[in-house]
């Protein structure tokens, strides 16, 4: 787009001035000036001018070809030769999106050698077609091989979306992938579906701190790209009756080639249960009043044999570390029994539990919004209810 100022229709008037949001007008020598570097082009001094003095041209792209664009893809990824947890979700989601679209399934393992069986696990899990890249480049997630390869299987295979885990290794991949294919890319969605009318990823996820969940499509571009929290979805049954084939691509070493040369990798070292993995989880949120008050749902979680989690609100107050945190700038959980313990519920932890099985919340307020998705709420205060449930838990669980 682009905007200028027709000199020999312009009078001065200064209306221009005023409808500007941005202040990138102003009037010399009785013409009006656009200042380009405020200027947004938003259009909202072109109605106003009275003398047709400004135009604003909106250059038309030629619309690409979509039609060659078919198939859900995901990439799987694997850490020393295991397909990791977030695969099979995405897997679970992938289907449904394909069978709304009347699609093929398509999962992408990029592994080390001799680790070809581990594509069979995939095929169970319900790809109909598995793209299998083996060499022992490949066995550590570098970025450039894996962006080089994946970029090559998309250009050559045309999938109408490609899927990938919203972890540490997916948002590193999949953004250099997007640029590299000239895409969109839609970060972190805890929501996927298709628009039955224009058959469109409809692709929805938290903005604007969390306080909204907005809806984003991608209609002029292939494929439709997501990344997807892990532990928002369920994983992808398995069925070994499933048909499926397996496309062994082979790559030169050369092409292989990365800048960056891997050292070591060193595992992660955590002293207490994985949130991310927990099958309960007993959090505390603003309701506990102070970092001592964790005691009681430390020892909850001691004698269920669950995770302790937290609120955005409990962390930014120093009660218990980062690492506690759940939520849309914490940890996606979703084990089998959630405990709320003085959470009120707001958007941006919601998004991070919502996925749990079966939710108890305890909170002094009948009007908070975690009793909205709650499977069970107890209305009342919590330092009287958490106490007597760990009592009666010790009692059936001695």
């Amino acid at each position: 787009m682009s905007i200028r100022i027709i000199l020999d229709k312009c009078v001065g008037c200064k209306v221009c001035i005023k409808a500007c949001p941005f202040g990138a007008i102003d009037v010399i020598e009785k013409k009006a000036v656009i200042h380009f570097e405020k200027c947004n082009l938003c259009g909202a001094c072109v109605p106003v001018c009275k003398f047709v003095a400004i135009e604003l041209k909106k250059e038309t792209q030629k619309k690409a070809d979509l039609s060659g664009y078919k198939d859900v893809w995901v990439f799987c990824e694997q850490k020393k030769g295991a397909i990791q947890s977030i695969s099979y979700e995405l897997l679970g989601e992938g289907r449904k999106l394909a069978n709304k679209l009347g699609s093929k399934l398509c999962a992408v393992l990029l592994i080390g050698e001799n680790l070809s069986e581990q594509a069979d696990e995939l095929g169970h899990r319900g790809a109909d077609i598995v793209y299998l890249v083996e060499s022992h480049r490949l066995a550590a997630f570098q970025d450039e091989p894996y962006t080089k390869v994946l970029v090559d299987l998309i250009n050559e295979y045309k999938p109408e979306i490609v899927l990938c885990g919203a972890t540490s290794i997916g948002r590193s991949l999949i953004s250099r992938v997007a640029i590299n294919i000239r895409t969109g890319l839609t970060a972190d969605c805890t929501g996927l579906d298709i628009d039955p009318e224009k058959k469109l990823l409809l692709q929805t996820r938290p903005a604007f701190g969390g306080n909204i969940m907005a809806t984003i499509i991608c209609p002029n571009y292939r494929p439709q790209m997501a990344t997807v929290r892990h532990k928002v979805m369920k994983e992808a049954p398995i069925n070994k009756n499933h048909k499926f084939q397996v496309i062994k691509k082979k790559y030169h070493e050369d092409d292989l080639h990365s800048r960056a040369k891997l050292l070591e990798v060193v595992d992660e070292i955590s002293s207490t249960i994985n949130l991310a993995e927990a099958d309960i989880i007993v959090s505390g949120g603003r309701g506990l009043g102070c970092a001592d008050n964790f005691k009681i749902i430390e020892e909850l979680a001691l004698t269920i044999g669950g995770a302790v989690g937290a609120s955005r609100s409990a962390v930014d107050a120093g009660w218990i570390p980062y690492s506690h945190q759940v939520g849309q700038t914490g940890r996606t959980v979703a084990p089998k029994l959630y405990i709320a313990c003085g959470i009120s519920g707001q958007i941006q932890h919601l998004v991070g539990m919502q996925s749990s099985e079966t939710i108890v919340a305890i909170n002094k307020d009948p009007d908070a919004p975690i009793f909205k998705v709650a499977t069970y709420g107890i209305v009342g205060d919590l330092f009287e209810i958490v106490p007597l449930l760990t009592k009666k838990f010790k009692e059936i669980l001695k």
